[in-house]
């Protein structure tokens, strides 16, 4: 009997463990099409920014929107690409986006193209410029319902599929 409680504690030790490190999330939207589709499980790395200053370019974070969920229980949890950290200038024209005066080449976007028009933006200080895969249908940086994300609004950062399971993989 001792045995099973210390295998049991240790079990419950591991669980929370990885719970402070893991969150599991349940992509709900099509912004992230054609890299991540609705109903993928991921798990987000929750301390993925707590030894490094900011995100990278490319990173797909998870971050706490402004927007109330049509439930009311709180806000939005939104998934999406960092394009751009604090003082990059970004530039979007004729569906292309543009960083510091350089073209990105964005060969995960869903069309190829991105919608909308931008004139040299700075971003702020400690905040992401962040967009969708899928440009044409994504609520992201380019609309003032979210604007640029602080740093300090980013849950984590996606690394792995774990559903599908035919698409299970690193992101």
């Amino acid at each position: 009997m001792k045995g099973f409680i210390k295998d049991l504690i240790i079990a419950i030790l591991i669980v929370v463990a990885v719970t402070m490190v893991i969150k599991p999330t349940i992509v709900k939207e099509s912004s992230m099409e054609p890299t991540i589709y609705e109903n993928n499980y991921l798990f987000v790395n929750k301390l993925a920014y707590i030894a490094k200053d900011h995100p990278d370019y490319g990173d797909i974070i998870v971050f706490k929107s402004d927007i109330d969920k049509e439930d009311g229980s709180g806000k939005k949890m939104l998934i999406k690409r960092v394009i751009a950290v604090e003082n990059d200038v970004i530039s979007i024209s004729n569906g292309n986006v543009y960083r510091n005066g350089v073209l990105l080449d964005e060969d995960y976007t869903m069309d190829g193209y991105t919608t909308g028009e931008l004139a040299s933006y700075v971003v702020p200080e400690d905040e992401v410029f962040v967009m969708g895969d899928n440009r044409s249908v994504s609520l992201d940086s380019r609309s003032d319902e979210i604007g640029t994300v602080s740093e300090d609004a980013i849950v984590g950062k996606a690394f792995i599929r774990i559903y599908p399971f035919s698409e299970f993989g690193l992101l």
